[in-house]
């Protein structure tokens, strides 16, 4: 059983940045996934921009969102091509890495697309005590990291993540 002071009310306020140089509002079905899952489980979605995939443009928007949300879900711009740079961007604005994230969703990903899941650079971490998460783009993919893995753990995750902040 998992002890009292390990999840803890807080308000959970979730930014959702969408990394694409294709994707527009009308079209991020990625984006629209995520920001639906979130409503399901009563989390509120305070920031959501499409930004294109250049670091300097991926740090400014995170760190912006900081400003009013406590966890960042990226989706986009984390595959093998010479444009795909959120992994980049993001790792080295995180204190702690969260492992796990990255291992439990390939794995998870392995049972729907096969050893292509391999190719998957997901990543989470803590910032400033907020938790971001960096997830392939494609619709299944924020369906299973979000369903699957961050909503489950968010709280706890941020119990942990905001304690000295």
């Amino acid at each position: 059983m998992m002890k009292p002071d390990h999840e803890r009310p807080l308000l959970i306020n979730v930014a959702v940045l969408t990394v694409s140089s294709t994707r527009t509002r009308e079209n991020d079905t990625s984006g629209q996934k995520i920001m639906a899952l979130l409503e399901e489980a009563g989390v509120k979605t305070g920031h959501y921009t499409i930004i294109p995939d250049e670091e300097e443009a991926i740090r400014r928007e995170l760190l912006e969102a900081f400003r009013s949300c406590n966890c960042v879900i990226l989706n986009g711009g984390t595959g093998l091509t010479p444009d795909d740079c959120t992994i980049e961007a993001v790792a080295p604005l995180l204190e702690k890495k969260i492992d796990g994230f990255g291992e439990l969703f390939r794995v998870k990903s392995m049972e729907e697309i096969g050893t292509a899941a391999m190719l998957s650079r997901a990543l989470a971490g803590i910032s400033g005590g907020k938790a971001v998460f960096c997830i392939p783009g494609s619709t299944p993919a924020v369906t299973l990291a979000t369903r699957d893995l961050i909503l489950p753990e968010l709280r706890h995750i941020l119990t942990h993540a905001e304690k000295r902040h």
